[in-house]
């Protein structure tokens, strides 16, 4: 009896994980995305039109574009005209929205690796970027500005005096690439901007590259600083949202959003909104 009670219950066994591959295999495409997994909601979203989440990967440390702030009740929350455009991309995709907080750095490789199903973190549009994922058109331009210390605002007035200087960029930006053509410039190149203007306060960089609403942001808020009238030039200007390369409707699908923000007058609205908001920060 014991060995027919050991045959019985192995067989058992065979059935009901033989039910279990076929429930998995039945749920691919039509279950919910699971937490943080952008592989799956990608595949969702882009394939069959159910998917539940889309995974934004950003850099919460430039505002107006995303930055932290308490809401009323008191809660720390990402803010700002990217997360705006995001939240109308989740929208026309039927998706909850999470945003994913990150280096600057890492963005674009947790967006290849597929953790992240776009990057919405003012991203220029360079030749590299485009070789490595799918850009989006231009949503919004912008001018690049130069940083110091007030007292020092009339040392730096032009790009020419600041050869030589000591000067604080975000790592893997545009503004880095600037300050890189800068003949004699010594770089300290950092993933936080809050993290730059502390240098600059501190003296340890004598100016900083900024994109120009984040330095405008960064001038009202921190006391001793101004923006000179050096005026940094780069081809690269305005900025895109990050795809996977190959996911053509992905892509499809945010610039169909873009088209009505853009057309409609919200990314200007946008802008304003978080702006203000970035000024009471």
């Amino acid at each position: 009896m014991r060995k027919w009670g050991i045959l019985i219950v192995a067989l058992m066994m065979v059935s009901v994980l033989a039910a279990c591959g076929q429930n998995k295999n039945a749920g691919t495409g039509n279950a919910p995305a699971k937490q943080g997994n952008a592989a799956e909601a990608n595949q969702g979203t882009a394939d069959t039109g159910n998917a539940k989440k889309l995974i934004i990967g950003m850099s919460a440390d430039f505002p107006p574009y995303e930055f932290h702030i308490k809401n009323e009740k008191g809660e720390d929350e990402i803010v700002g005209f990217d997360v705006d455009i995001a939240k109308e991309i989740a929208k026309d995709l039927g998706a909850e929205l999470e945003i994913k907080d990150m280096i600057f750095d890492s963005l674009l490789n947790e967006l290849e690796s597929g953790r992240v199903d776009l990057v919405i973190s003012g991203l220029s549009p360079t030749p590299e970027r485009a070789k490595q994922v799918d850009l989006s058109q231009i949503y919004y331009k912008a001018e690049q500005s130069v940083v110091s210390l007030t007292e020092n605002k009339d040392k730096y007035a032009t790009m020419e005096s600041l050869e030589g200087t000591k000067i604080g960029v975000q790592k893997s930006s545009i503004q880095e690439g600037i300050a890189k053509t800068v003949p004699g410039a010594k770089l300290t190149s950092l993933n936080k901007i809050s993290d730059i203007v502390m240098q600059l306060k501190s003296g340890r960089v004598d100016v900083a590259i900024l994109e120009g609403p984040v330095a405008g942001s960064f001038v009202k808020n921190v006391e001793g600083i101004s923006i000179t009238d050096a005026k940094p030039v780069t081809d690269d200007e305005g900025y895109v949202i990050g795809v996977k390369k190959g996911n053509k409707e992905m892509l499809d699908q945010v610039n169909a959003t873009l088209d009505r923000l853009i057309k409609d007058g919200s990314i200007d609205k946008f802008v304003a909104e978080a702006s203000a908001l970035a000024e009471k920060k």
